[in-house]
């Protein structure tokens, strides 16, 4: 069972939702540093925002970096599950 297959998210019910779940959370990452960029690159416009604008492309940036983050985890969490799937399957049989 790899990390990044199809049949990770498809095995179950509950696969599906934790599928889910994370991509909830990936959009609202994604959502929230679309947001942060535009509200930062407007706030450029006057010299008197340029810090809150500075502190918004941190945050938007951070939110970047978090989305990869969340897919991983997502994918360690579905081939975790499919591991307790095996040992649970060897152990009935």
């Amino acid at each position: 069972m790899n990390l990044f297959s199809l049949e990770n998210r498809e095995r179950n019910a509950d696969t599906r939702r934790v599928y889910a779940l994370f991509e909830l959370a990936h959009t609202a990452v994604d959502f929230a540093a679309g947001l942060m960029f535009t509200l930062g690159s407007v706030l450029f416009f006057w010299p008197q925002t340029e810090t809150a604008a500075i502190w918004l492309f941190t945050l938007g940036s951070v939110c970047f970096m978090a989305k990869p983050t969340i897919r991983l985890a997502r994918e360690v969490k579905l081939w975790r599950m499919g591991q307790i799937e095996t040992l649970a399957d060897r152990e009935e049989a």
